[in-house]
């Protein structure tokens, strides 16, 4: 099965590199994808800079990839990764607490797949994940704004066979006057969304990260599904 991707960038990328790039990224080391041309585009430019959307094709045969949105994992795999490779904000011992919790009670050996699918932690879904684990919003709220303002999923290449089967295919001139506008307003409309519908509007029988680490729920929890 072969699968196109794009890729954001201030430049052309030929030929993407095993090892290179940010380790703090959301799923650490990697090469960021997406299978929209659009959110490559909006994730390309700069405030006053044009950016690149670069095309690609891989070869999904035999490869291991982690889909975080398969139905045997819940939202909290993906935020065990995010916090093992993100720094978050964590204040009170509340959130301390909740961070080494969802790290010894969700984590996945993701290291050792060639690709990952998951979401991506822009500025305001980021925000969200901080809010989840100082207890300011509960899991349904948490799991309902990865959802505000469509951000889409990211596809990330890990290990060396995948960086192999990666194919490029063309690149396209993304406009920052047009995109980098296209990338504030959804950031904005997440945001709006969350404040407005989601951040309080608590509702009867919502889970809190307290009550999670209190009943010491595991991913087999129905109330986690």
């Amino acid at each position: 099965m072969t699968k196109t991707l794009y890729h954001g960038s201030s430049h052309i990328i030929r030929q993407p590199q095993f090892g290179y790039g940010k380790v703090y990224n959301d799923y650490g080391l990697g090469f960021y994808c997406t299978d929209s041309l659009e959110m490559a585009k909006e994730w390309g430019v700069g405030k006053d800079r044009n950016g690149y959307a670069n095309c690609y094709e891989l070869d999904c045969d035999g490869l291991r990839i982690l889909d975080l949105n398969a139905e045997e994992y819940c939202i909290l795999h993906w935020l065990a990764v995010l916090l093992e490779n993100r720094e978050f904000d964590v204040p009170s011992g509340l959130a301390l607490e909740a961070r080494e919790y969802i790290l010894e009670s969700f984590h996945i050996a993701y290291e050792s797949y060639d690709a990952l699918i998951g979401y991506r932690a822009d500025n305001s879904y980021f925000s969200f994940a901080q809010d989840f684990i100082n207890g300011t919003i509960s899991y349904r709220q948490l799991n309902n704004a990865m959802h505000l303002g469509k951000l889409g999923q990211q596809f990330v290449l890990k290990s060396r066979q995948a960086f192999e089967r990666i194919r490029f295919l063309r690149s396209e001139v993304a406009d920052s006057s047009e995109w980098y506008a296209k990338k504030m307003l959804r950031d904005k409309t997440a945001r709006r969304e969350y404040f407005s519908v989601e951040r309080g509007r608590r509702q009867r029988g919502d889970l809190y990260i307290t009550q999670i680490m209190d009943e010491e729920m595991r991913a087999d929890d129905l109330r986690l599904r």
